[in-house]
């Protein structure tokens, strides 16, 4: 099949689970409804809480985890492809009691069939006097992933993997025609860098960016970023939410355009071994 219609779920995800599924579950109905076949959500679409120990009173492991169960019956409810662009969980490794941001994907009978926990992990001193250390929290994840679909490979990142280049080629050249890029974007960041960076990843790969982002203030405060995007193998933006509301974005995507970018631009496999440079003496 040469073109897929998706929409991506724009969300202000509130702190708790159960209200967590409330907000999202009637936007992936009306996505369903307005013909999607491959749904995705934003990062953290199971809670967002910044306080630690707040967060710590509602994590469980992904199998028992209250929104993924629910999700999971949805996408085989509407018989859709449905992908958590993450849910915060704990990890699963002995010794390590931080959190996992792990992106989920469900085929159309409710079976998870792929999952990716985020690798880069956001730390940072923001001019405005934000201060985020992701690491506190969260594990790093370690291996990438292309996840097998109907309609080809679709590549898994969260968030802030998109300053990565490296890593969304390491996806195009794996075999993915479509990256996901579910994000929880700052509002300072995401107004200087979201689309420029999201429209750099889609042209130095040759792929369809999705880009389900959370959007507003939220019940601790956090605002972000908003501007849920779909960007063409070419570079160009073809779908956008303009606002910081929740909301549903369409889009249908021609897989002819990603062999059609790669074969005006065959950048992929040009890569060539180099030394690197010599660092400067202080």
């Amino acid at each position: 099949m040469s073109t897929l219609s998706v929409a991506l779920i724009q969300t202000r995800t509130p702190a708790s689970p159960g209200a967590a599924f409330a907000h999202v579950e009637p936007l992936i109905r009306q996505a369903a409804a307005g013909g999607a076949r491959l749904i995705l959500t934003p990062e953290a679409t199971n809670f967002l809480i910044q306080d630690r120990a707040a967060r710590e009173a509602v994590l469980v492991p992904d199998d028992r985890d209250e929104v993924v169960a629910k999700l999971k019956a949805l996408a085989k409810e509407l018989g859709v492809w449905l992908l958590i662009g993450s849910a915060i969980v704990r990890s699963g490794h002995e010794g390590d009691d931080r959190a996992a941001n792990r992106s989920i994907l469900i085929d159309d009978t409710g079976v998870v069939t792929a999952t990716y926990d985020k690798m880069h992990v956001y730390d940072v001193d923001l001019p405005t006097g934000e201060r985020w250390r992701e690491s506190a929290s969260v594990r790093p994840g370690e291996t990438a992933v292309v996840a097998p679909t109907p309609w080809g490979g679709l590549g898994l990142t969260i968030c802030y993997d998109v300053r990565f280049p490296q890593l969304h080629r390491a996806l195009a050249k794996a075999g993915a025609k479509m990256i996901a890029v579910p994000a929880a974007f700052t509002v300072p960041t995401g107004e200087a860098h979201w689309e420029v960076l999201l429209r750099a990843r889609a042209i130095e790969t040759g792929t369809y960016i999705l880009a389900p982002a959370q959007a507003g203030t939220h019940e601790d405060g956090r605002r972000t970023w908003g501007r849920s995007t779909v960007v063409a193998p070419w570079g160009e933006v073809i779908a956008k939410l303009d606002t910081d509301e929740p909301g549903v974005l369409f889009a249908t995507l021609d897989f002819d355009a990603v062999d059609k970018a790669r074969n005006a631009v065959p950048q992929l496999t040009h890569d060539r071994d180099f030394a690197p440079p010599a660092p400067l003496s202080a």
